[in-house]
């Protein structure tokens, strides 16, 4: 069931500011607060009762929950933190099963991009603009709700305009 361009259309408008938040609360603090996981599954919970068919936002549920348990999974193994597991899971619903190899693609080249800008602010006078951010000095450790929310905002901008 592949996701219309019309319902990536709307998502996306809800999308836009809860990924821009978790991508500045992950940087800022290195935290994505379950109050913007809940929001985008408020979200599709209500958008997507209006811009899928019954049988396809239902289906779209069972995302949720199987990325929900690898992320717990993964969270446990310590591959992840927990705040982008329950993202992950969040966005889960606004996926489309048949676009998982796009999917992949994606948020490989939005990790690379993201980390690769956020190493290089780190060390340049950019850094001076926002000294506190605690991403700044956590070593080893990447913000991935950055990296994530800008993977989810592009995908549904892909489908919206026709390119997935």
């Amino acid at each position: 069931m592949d996701l219309s361009q019309t319902a990536a259309a709307v998502f996306l408008v809800a999308a836009v500011p809860i990924c821009a938040f978790v991508i500045f609360s992950d940087l800022a603090r290195m935290k994505i607060p379950n109050l913007a996981n809940g929001a985008l599954v408020l979200a599709y919970a209500v958008l997507g009762l209006i811009v899928l068919p019954f049988d396809q936002y239902l289906w779209h549920w069972t995302h949720l929950i199987v990325l929900l348990i690898i992320g717990i999974l993964m969270n446990a193994g310590g591959a992840m933190g927990a705040g982008d597991a329950k993202f992950i899971a969040a966005a889960g619903p606004y996926l489309a099963t048949p676009d998982a190899r796009l999917l992949i693609v994606l948020f490989s080249a939005c990790l690379l991009a993201g980390f690769v800008a956020h190493r290089v602010a780190r060390a340049t006078p950019i850094k001076q603009a926002v000294p506190h951010w605690e991403s700044w000095e956590a070593g080893r450790k990447f913000p991935m709700g950055f990296p994530l929310g800008v993977t989810l905002v592009m995908y549904l901008l892909m489908v919206a305009v026709g390119w997935a």
